[in-house]
């Protein structure tokens, strides 16, 4: 694919533009889109989900409110005397039934299946009776009254008389009352010709979300991952020593599948920290874990797949080993390709691409935060160590894209498909201030030759350092006017070094790539982004 098609420019953001203090229940922790990339989810630290519909109206990939609705709240178990949050850890969406729409939230400790669907509101248009006869029947049956209520003083005053003349009164009162039915507007307002049955029509359509399934008391610690099965039947959750498998329709009952928990504690080495379910293959699932080793596990071989699992892991030299590698190691996020051929792992440092087919070490390694390898004692002093970054596949399998800090967004267009020699990236920064004044000039870079065979994308792509191609682009509040001031690889010149400049509370670490073209969600604090790839 040409690096034409990667010239993404900003579409859209949801949120809050301005300089203003952010609530921490708006933080967005969870951002996907569904099958079709004709919806877009987010979860928050609030416990709600916003879905989003594609505005088809639009040339653009642009999107507009749908609904939101209150996924989870927070709870306290008084067993463990431990508070659970509301965060929404992740969202996947199942394939739509008719009109309806399901999805899989989660937070730390329960699942929940939502069913999205459009109501209609319907109100009464028609009465049974005209005003006229409405008026006329209401006075009818104010006199009707008064008239009972006399009728009763009577009777009680009678009560005094024999109980053969006040029989007679009531008998004598009824004859009365029945002689009055037949007189007046009342005869219309029983009349069967004028008796009609009330009309309802269609007052209104909201769409609302339904909670159809409740998954809970199956982990012991935090959820941190679901993945939907192929078959579309089953999903799995995975916490940190294990993974649970379940059946949608048997919200009370899962199967345990892995289960690293040891019978010390104390011998504890690792722990799970993200799965994944086979596209394609129903009965294959990938685990990481925290020393930076992923498992491919076949449940036709064992009811637990804890062993003769295919273990990928990449041979490093103990003598590069220091106090950081054991958590920079540490696998973050593991996604399968849409075609089920390659796995894509995020590590604090770097993202790995390798091939399910070649264990023994990755296809490709490249470096995420190099500026970061002489400040990790910085990074550990201020947990940012420990942040959580994505990694995802793009829809036709061939181009991968990922996080970092300063709001940056790296993607790599064809670096499965392309050769070493032609390995490019595109880095988006999403900047609230302006970082340009910070940032050197890197336009009088010494190009090498490889660049020279893509003249024509020139202004798209750069390279850096290690003969990589890169964009980096800015969403500040030139962003939102959609001004472009010089082409994308000027921009990118303008602001790819950070220097010492380093905000470790702007990153980007939830983030969903469009299946069916170049075009990405992702979420930046409080506000969602979308850029779309420009058509030419």
């Amino acid at each position: 694919m040409s690096d034409e098609n990667f010239d993404f420019i900003f579409s859209q953001c949801f949120g809050d533009k301005a300089d203003i203090v952010v609530t921490e229940a708006d933080i967005i922790t969870s951002v996907e889109y569904d099958h079709t990339g004709d919806y877009l989810a987010t979860g928050d630290k609030g416990g709600r989900v916003v879905l989003f519909e594609r505005n088809h109206q639009s040339k653009n990939c642009e999107y507009k409110f749908l609904t939101e609705f209150q996924s989870h709240d927070a709870e306290f178990d008084y067993l463990k005397s431990l508070e659970i949050e509301e965060k929404i850890n992740q969202i996947k969406w199942l394939k739509p039934t008719q009109k309806s729409h399901f999805l899989l939230t989660t937070n730390d400790k329960t699942i929940k299946l939502w069913k999205i669907y459009e109501k209609n509101i319907k109100l009464v248009s028609e009465n049974n009776l005209s005003e006229d006869l409405s008026s006329s029947s209401s006075s009818f049956n104010n006199n009707n009254h008064n008239h009972n209520n006399n009728n009763s003083h009577l009777n009680n005053s009678a009560s005094l008389a024999s109980s053969s003349s006040a029989l007679n009164s009531k008998n004598s009162n009824n004859q009365n009352s029945s002689s009055n039915i037949n007189i007046g507007p009342a005869k219309a307002v029983l009349s069967l010709q004028t008796l009609k049955l009330p009309k309802l029509s269609d007052h209104d359509k909201i769409i609302t979300a339904a909670p159809k399934r409740i998954y809970s008391n199956a982990h012991t610690y935090h959820i941190h991952s679901i993945s939907v099965n192929s078959d579309q039947e089953t999903f799995l959750s995975a916490d940190d020593l294990r993974v649970n498998l379940w059946n949608l329709d048997i919200p009370d009952q899962s199967f345990n599948i892995v289960d690293i928990k040891p019978t010390n504690m104390e011998e504890l080495t690792e722990v799970i920290t993200s799965a994944d379910f086979h596209p394609q293959h129903c009965n294959l699932f990938i685990y990481s874990s925290s020393k930076g080793t992923i498992r491919l596990c076949d449940m036709r071989q064992n009811a637990i797949c804890d062993y003769q699992t295919k273990v990928f892991e990449e041979y490093i030299d103990p003598n590069s080993h220091n106090f950081f590698t054991e958590i920079t190691s540490s696998i973050s996020d593991v996604k399968f390709s849409p075609n089920g051929r390659y796995i894509a792992s995020r590590d604090y440092l770097t993202v790995k691409i390798w091939d399910v087919n070649m264990d023994n070490k990755p296809l490709k390694t490249i470096n995420i935060h190099e500026q970061l390898k002489e400040r990790l004692s910085d990074t550990y002093e201020n947990d940012a160590i420990f942040d959580k970054f994505e990694v995802e596949f793009s829809g036709d399998s061939s181009s991968i894209m990922t996080g970092s800090y300063n709001n940056n967004f790296m993607i790599y267009p064809n670096v499965i498909n392309s050769n070493e020699n032609d390995q490019t990236s595109i880095v988006k920064t999403f900047n609230e201030n302006d970082v340009g004044s910070n940032s050197r000039n890197l336009s009088g870079k010494k190009k090498t030759n490889r660049n020279s065979t893509r003249s024509n994308d020139s202004d798209i792509v750069m390279e850096n350092e290690d003969g990589i191609g890169e964009i980096v682009l800015q969403a500040d509040k030139s962003t939102f006017k959609n001004k472009r001031i010089g082409s994308t690889a000027q921009r990118s010149a303008r602001i790819k070094d950070w220097g010492d400049d380093i905000d470790f509370k702007k990153s980007i670490l939830h983030f969903s790539w469009h299946p069916r073209e170049n075009s990405i969600a992702l979420a930046a604090t409080n506000n969602l982004f979308i850029f779309s790839a420009s058509k030419k």
